[in-house]
């Protein structure tokens, strides 16, 4: 096929099939995406794969093999490998492909890598999502998105798929990242927050489940508080967004605004809880467990079956 021609539905790959990963690639698949999967675990692809879809052994052969790649893996270092690693993307997608970069990365990166891409004749879309695994795994994201047009007359069926809102915030990459990191400051910081006010209740003798029945009817709620700290109250601390996702992130908040000398004191205080919960051997655990720094409490158990 003139790799100008496009068929009316683009061909669709994800990379990365982690709790965000895996609920694109289902929200894909409902809309009638036939998709092509890749992860570094094969029996997550194989798993995918036997419900319906394509498993590919690697990033490069299911690269050539699709209109629109979309990646979501954790980190800048994650895509690095998954576009230029051994047997990567970069070298196999077709010209006028799209590579979807969903990671939260530093803007000046993803600028960087659209330009990279450009001269292999590949097109890019910096495209951070927010929303979490729930909302991934009914195609109702919300993604912050920036491109050319070009780009986006490609992929724009496998975004609407994929998500509930998708903003467009300039013609070139960058602007995505930008606004990400701006959430992220946001979520890390409320989610600091929900776990201090949280700690100091439970502290102070106030029944947990009650705390949180007040909180959430009341002007101090927030989203984060009403989110995890129903994770704490259950006792449950599986990784559905990890400790060291906001080390991480909260460290790009920070990154991105050194250079400007802008000062960020809430942000750098919610990192150090981050990076304490981190170093208390956290790391892995539901970021919500960043309440288990405050000294004194009695945190809730999980409920017995």
């Amino acid at each position: 096929m003139n790799d100008r021609v496009r068929p009316a539905q683009p061909r669709v790959g994800v990379v990365g099939l982690g709790a965000m990963g895996l609920g694109m690639a289902r929200s894909l698949r409902n809309a009638g995406f036939d998709v092509g999967v890749h992860d570094l675990r094969p029996s997550v692809v194989a798993d995918f794969a036997r419900d319906g879809g394509t498993a590919y052994a690697s990033a490069g052969d299911l690269a050539a093999a699709v209109d629109v790649l979309v990646g979501v893996v954790v980190n800048a270092a994650q895509v690095e490998s998954v576009l230029f690693g051994a047997d990567g993307a970069a070298e196999r997608m077709r010209p006028g492909a799209v590579y979807v970069m969903c990671s939260t990365v530093d803007p000046g990166w993803s600028t960087a890598l659209e330009g990279r891409l450009a001269e292999k004749g590949v097109l890019y879309l910096d495209a951070p999502i927010s929303g979490g695994a729930a909302k991934a795994a009914v195609g109702e994201l919300t993604m912050m998105t920036s491109g050319s047009a070009a780009a986006y007359a490609v992929a724009d069926p496998v975004l609407e798929a994929m998500s509930a809102t998708v903003y467009r915030l300039g013609e070139s990459a960058g602007l995505g990242s930008k606004v990400k990191i701006v959430n992220q400051l946001l979520a890390g910081v409320h989610i600091a927050a929900a776990a201090e006010a949280m700690a100091l209740g439970i502290r102070a003798g106030v029944p947990a489940e009650a705390l949180y029945e007040v909180i959430t009817h009341s002007a101090g709620n927030s989203w984060m508080f009403e989110n995890r700290m129903a994770h704490v109250l259950a006792g449950d601390y599986t990784p559905l967004s990890a400790v060291d996702i906001f080390v991480k992130d909260l460290g790009l908040v920070l990154d991105s605004a050194r250079p400007e000398k802008f000062p960020l004191p809430l942000a750098a205080t919610a990192h150090q809880m981050f990076l304490q919960a981190s170093a208390s051997g956290l790391g892995a655990e539901d970021d919500s467990a960043v309440i288990k720094i405050f000294p004194g409490i009695d945190l809730p158990k999980p409920v017995e079956d």
